[in-house]
């Protein structure tokens, strides 16, 4: 969406403060031992005592309040029962939430308990990759040219970006235009940032793969050769200079 008036951006900021503090406190909430159904209903608690109501159960029919995955789940992951969670497990959040007719998302990856995998490198890639393109945006500037951004970003630290995972517009639904801000250099795609709209920017690190499948379930992706996967996610709102940061009290980038 474009923000053309106070009443809009007021909006996005409340929209954006819920999906931020549940993402938060669902980190905070995480422990060993815990199953990522019980994370998730914790996290639908949190929503709803902000009157937020959960986008992909909303939009898609999910069959959850967040998508919580696990270690070689890429993204869209099932809060289930039968997931436990372990120490050293690397685990993301994806949160987005609709409140009052503005929608709004983020998403972070972290490892729980001790870094007994050794997944924080990764983990730190993609919030450093993510500071960096968020600090690059402005009305006018090339889509592509920040997929270039993240792409090169990643190849120097010696990982991978998946090509079919983008981050998208937002505002009065869950997905808008620009449909797709890729995390690599779309030649094909002359599209740029326009002043005072909004939109979800997030990376898509890899370890080993360039392409996410979709498992059996319907939902969850992995790899299509295996590994693992650090995402981060904000949504913000394109000025001619710096970004405003409406997520920015999820704290994923500290």
């Amino acid at each position: 969406m474009s923000i053309t008036k106070e009443s809009e951006l007021d909006g996005m900021k409340k929209a954006s403060e819920a999906v931020a503090l549940t993402l938060k406190a669902m980190t905070q909430y995480a422990a060993v031992g815990m199953t990522t159904k019980h994370l998730d209903e914790y996290g639908a608690e949190v929503l709803n005592s902000l009157g937020a109501k959960s986008a992909p159960y909303l939009t898609y029919g999910f069959p959850g309040w967040t998508c919580i995955s696990v270690n070689n789940e890429f993204c869209h992951g099932i809060p289930s029962h039968k997931t436990i969670l372990k120490e050293g497990d690397l685990i993301n959040i994806d949160v987005s939430a609709e409140l009052g007719g503005y929608w709004s998302d983020n998403g972070g990856s972290f490892v729980l308990g001790k870094d007994i995998n050794n997944h924080q490198q990764l983990i730190d890639a993609s919030k450093a990759i993510l500071q960096k393109a968020i600090n690059n945006i402005k009305g006018g500037v090339r889509i592509a040219d920040i997929g270039y951004l993240i792409e090169t970003e990643s190849k120097k630290r010696g990982y991978k970006v998946i090509k079919n995972l983008t981050g998208h517009g937002i505002g009065r639904s869950l997905h808008e235009e620009p449909a797709e801000i890729a995390n690599y250099r779309d030649r094909f795609n002359n599209t740029r940032f326009r002043k005072n709209s909004v939109v979800a920017i997030e990376t898509f690190i890899s370890t080993s793969s360039s392409l996410a499948t979709t498992l059996k379930d319907g939902w969850t992706m992995v790899g299509n050769k295996g590994g693992f996967m650090a995402q981060h996610e904000h949504t913000i709102v394109i000025t001619d200079g710096k970004p405003i940061i409406l997520t920015e009290m999820n704290g994923i980038l500290n």
